[in-house]
């Protein structure tokens, strides 16, 4: 029995389990070690293999990507881990349905270019493999609906790769919330106030921004991220804001996202950008970006909490995602990204009435998960301050475990879904748009996993 064939005749799952009556790693996999294929090694995807590499349970079998530039700088990474390096697919665009059809390959990771995100996950699915998937949002509600309808025909599962939901004090913050620290949830705020206008143009001779360039002439992200903000207006990137959100207030599992609208500033900043650093008579000065600076999207769920996510990544400005957490009890809210001594909080009844801002740090270390506090020394240099050991170590252990991904197709299907519904509200002056319930239906008994797997 080949591993399509198994996979579709086990598709009844049972709760808890990612694949039944036997994982797949657990069915085909003689090596006891997760074998992975990746899809796209840029910038993204080589912060991904630098973590797998680190990893005993872990072999990476080989690695799809069209660009030479970047296949090189994998191949070094591997070489500094003194690891077999993976066969490469790199003839063109569409290589990768070659690594798709290796019988030796468990699962994939893929961070490509948005626009590829639905084509290569859904082929992966239809092919067998377990997918861990890079963030970003939607093109169309289409692709989202597509996603759901692959898995629910395959029953191929699908990680979704939000990082931010693994970070110290969010998980700190989202143990305090299941804890009833902040009694009723009422309101959450969150985003992606982070300036990137030094990858959305950049040359490619500082491999972390410098010029005026993208598109053709542009290097990683500038290749292509930048034309998302000639074309397009809208939340383009809602999964970091809405993920830790949507992990407190239960969406999917108990609760839904009922409907948003957006709004849309005017678009200055990429301008500026262009006629500060390459002059007012550069070509690019001419281009008319669609994406306001500024965009604004509030969300409505089912038992009546709000969430309001900001896109704000075309102005100067230090990063800060922008967290706030408010319930009928307490609030906290973030002042600087992943600090736990630079965060507010309020709790009326213990601080008497004072009206005054608490340091958070005293109780984020009080509440710190225990994901944390029993694997802090693993994640020590990681990503993103540690937040991708934990992100990646639940893709490996989930499969390995045969236990439900902490988020899941119809995670990715509503996080995603913002994007377009977003975009078609600002084009109708703030409509409001509905979500879809992508669950069918199952939102009602499915239960919470994230968070919940102390032994990761």
């Amino acid at each position: 029995m080949n591993r399509r064939t198994f996979l579709q005749n086990t598709s009844v799952a049972g709760i808890g389990a990612l694949i039944l009556p036997n994982s797949l790693f657990a069915f085909s996999n003689t090596t006891k070690k997760v074998r992975i294929g990746m899809i796209a090694v840029g910038l993204r995807g080589q912060v991904h293999l630098d973590e797998l590499l680190k990893r005993d349970d872990v072999e990476v079998i080989a690695m799809a990507d069209p660009s030479d530039r970047m296949v090189k700088m994998a191949q070094k990474i591997v070489d500094k881990h003194n690891k077999k390096q993976p066969a490469v697919y790199s003839n063109g665009d569409y290589d990768y349905r070659n690594l798709l059809k290796r019988d030796d390959i468990d699962a994939v990771i893929i961070s490509s270019p948005w626009e590829w995100h639905e084509r290569q996950g859904t082929e992966a699915m239809r092919a067998g493999k377990i997918v861990g998937m890079e963030v970003c949002g939607a093109m169309t509600l289409e692709e989202c609906w597509k996603y759901v309808d692959v898995y629910e025909e395959t029953k191929v599962p699908l990680m979704m790769l939000e990082n931010v939901c693994y970070r110290r004090d969010i998980m700190a913050v989202f143990n305090m919330a299941k804890k009833g620290k902040f009694g009723e949830l009422i309101h959450g705020t969150g985003g992606y106030q982070h300036d990137l206008r030094n990858v959305l143009f950049n040359d490619g001779v500082k491999p972390y921004g410098g010029g005026v360039e993208f598109g053709e002439k542009g290097f990683s992200e500038a290749k292509w991220r930048t034309d998302h903000y000639v074309n397009r207006n809208g939340e383009l990137y809602p999964t970091h804001g809405v993920g830790p959100l949507a992990a407190m207030f239960d969406i999917n599992r108990g609760n839904r996202i009922t409907h948003l609208t957006s709004m849309a500033s005017k678009a200055r900043g990429l301008h500026q950008y262009i006629v500060d650093n390459g002059g007012k008579d550069h070509p690019n000065a001419k281009v008319n970006f669609k994406q306001g600076d500024i965009v604004t999207t509030t969300l409505k769920c089912e038992n009546g909490e709000t969430m309001v996510l900001t896109h704000d990544t075309s102005l100067q400005r230090p990063y800060n995602l922008g967290f706030k957490v408010q319930g009928t009890e307490g609030i906290w809210q973030e002042i600087s990204s992943g600090a736990f001594e630079k965060g507010y909080i309020y709790f009326e009844k213990e601080m008497n009435h004072s009206h005054q801002w608490a340091n958070s740090k005293e109780y984020l270390e009080k509440y710190d998960h225990p994901l944390w506090k029993n694997n802090e020394a693993k994640a020590v240099g990681a990503g993103h301050g540690g937040m991708d050991y934990f992100m990646i170590n639940a893709f490996v252990e989930s499969i390995k475990r045969n236990i439900e991904f902490p988020f899941d197709i119809y995670d990715l299907a509503t996080w995603y879904a913002i994007t377009p519904l977003s975009e078609k509200s600002i084009e109708a002056h703030g409509q409001v748009q509905e979500m879809p319930d992508f669950t069918r239906g199952k939102y009602v008994n499915r239960k919470t996993v994230f968070g919940s797997n102390d032994q990761y």
